[in-house]
């Protein structure tokens, strides 16, 4: 059973959020709360697999939650879904610089919706092509002229093709598909970089990827 927290200020969308996320009988709603302040309490007390975490709300927004969330020890294996009903580049970027491990507008359908949470109880992150293209480029204009190539000392040849398969949010079957190699050995290759990169989750890899050099917005994987 996966278990789930929902933070979010408006009752109906806890309400309908409760009731599509709960409707297989795989993952349950724990608990609730209507702010972020309240929202860490609660994910404190009931250390939750997943987060559905709303981005705008008062007292603590959902950035500011998730990032709390990402830094403490003791919710390590809590996994946040960041989710908005805007499709903005700033919010989705800073989504992910706090940690989270996906990210959801929510008009999202049902069998999305609950997907998603299944892929981000496993330990995956969620992120689409499309919003992996956003993050790059939002961190295009951020960032000056200078990459940081030495984040990726001690990565042999091929962690450094597979972490570039992630940054341009490749699944691990994708990754297998465009390297010739196993979902599992795709997988166990995601691992090593994990560690190696101390690296909460796929997310991270991305920006990770894209900050290095290893790749940049609209030409594919580095060399």
């Amino acid at each position: 059973m996966i278990r789930i927290v929902l933070v979010d200020d408006q009752e109906l969308v806890r309400t309908g959020l409760r009731s599509l996320s709960q409707h297989e009988g795989d993952i349950a709603v724990v608990a609730e709360a209507p702010d972020g302040e309240t929202g860490l309490a609660v994910i404190r007390q009931h250390r939750p697999d997943v987060v559905l975490m709303d981005i705008r709300m008062p007292r603590m927004d959902g950035i500011i939650a998730t990032a709390q969330v990402v830094a403490d020890p003791t919710l390590e294996g809590v996994r946040v879904i960041v989710l908005t009903t805007f499709d903005e580049d700033d919010d989705i970027t800073a989504a992910i610089r706090a940690g989270a491990s996906g990210y959801l507008l929510k008009d999202v359908t049902p069998d999305d919706l609950r997907a998603a949470i299944r892929v981000v109880a496993q330990g995956e992150s969620l992120l689409s092509p499309s919003v992996t293209t956003k993050v790059l480029e939002r961190l295009a204009a951020e960032r000056d002229e200078q990459v940081r190539p030495q984040l990726l000392v001690g990565l042999t040849d091929r962690e450094r093709e597979v972490l570039s398969r992630i940054g341009l949010g490749e699944s691990n079957a994708e990754i297998g598909v465009s390297l010739h190699i196993s979902p599992a050995t795709a997988r166990t290759y995601v691992s090593r970089l994990l560690s190696k990169l101390h690296a909460r989750d796929r997310s991270q890899l991305v920006v990770l990827a894209y900050e290095s050099g290893l790749i940049t917005p609209g030409s594919g994987p580095g060399r």
